[in-house]
C-alpha cells in the first residue's frame, strides 16, 4: 500500500474516532461540584503524578504546578479540532501569564511530531509527550471514548472544576479560568 494512501486511511480512522467520541459525549462538559463527584481522588492524583518529557526532552512533573489553576489539555498533532483550539489556548495562556494559571499540553503523539508542531506554532506553555497510554487516564475523567481534544481544569486546591470533551474556544476558556481566579 502506498505511503500516501496509508496516511489518508490513518487520518480518516483518527478523525472518525474523534468524531464518534465527540458525538457520543456531546455536552459532556461538567462544572463542579455537580456531576464531578464521579472523578476519583486517585484519578486526580494520577494526573498530578504524571512525569513526562517536554519537547526539549526534560522530564516535567505536573505536581510542580500544584497551587495554580491547571489547564490540562489532551491533544495530538493529527487531530484537526486540537489544532484548531491550540491558538486559543496559547492566547489565553499569554493573556494570563501573570496569574496563577498553568496550561499543559499532554500529547498522545510522537515526540518529533510534537517538536515540529511547537516549532511551527510557538506554543507558550509546556507540551508534554505521553503517547496513547495516557488516554486511559482521560477515561478516568469520564472520557470513556478516549477522544480528543479533551481538557481538564483543576482549581488551585487540585479539585476538578471543569471537564470538556471537544473544542474549547477562547471566550469559554477565559471565562472559566477567570471565575476560578475570582473564587
Amino acid at each position: 500500500m502506498k505511503r500516501s494512501l496509508q496516511l489518508v486511511l490513518f487520518a480518516a480512522v483518527a478523525i472518525g474516532a474523534a468524531t464518534a467520541g465527540y458525538l457520543s459525549n456531546r455536552g459532556a462538559e461538567t462544572s463542579a461540584p455537580a456531576g464531578l463527584q464521579a472523578v476519583s481522588r486517585e484519578t486526580i492524583d494520577a494526573l498530578l503524578a504524571l512525569r513526562l518529557p517536554d519537547t526539549g526532552g526534560e522530564e516535567q512533573a505536573l505536581a510542580q504546578w500544584q497551587g495554580k489553576i491547571i489547564v490540562a489539555n489532551f491533544w495530538a498533532t493529527w487531530c484537526p479540532p486540537c489544532r484548531k483550539e491550540i491558538p486559543d489556548f496559547s492566547a489565553v495562556s499569554q493573556a494570563m501569564a501573570n496569574e496563577p494559571v498553568q496550561f499543559v499540553g499532554i500529547s498522545v503523539d510522537a515526540a518529533d511530531k510534537v517538536r515540529e508542531f511547537d516549532a511551527e506554532f510557538q506554543v507558550p506553555y509546556p507540551l508534554l509527550i505521553a503517547g496513547t497510554p495516557v488516554l486511559e487516564l482521560a477515561a478516568g475523567f469520564g472520557n470513556t471514548a478516549r477522544a480528543l481534544p479533551f481538557t481538564v481544569i483543576l482549581d488551585r486546591d487540585g479539585t476538578v472544576r471543569h471537564i470538556k470533551l471537544g473544542t474549547l474556544h477562547r471566550e469559554e476558556l477565559e471565562r472559566k479560568i477567570r471565575a476560578l481566579l475570582a473564587s
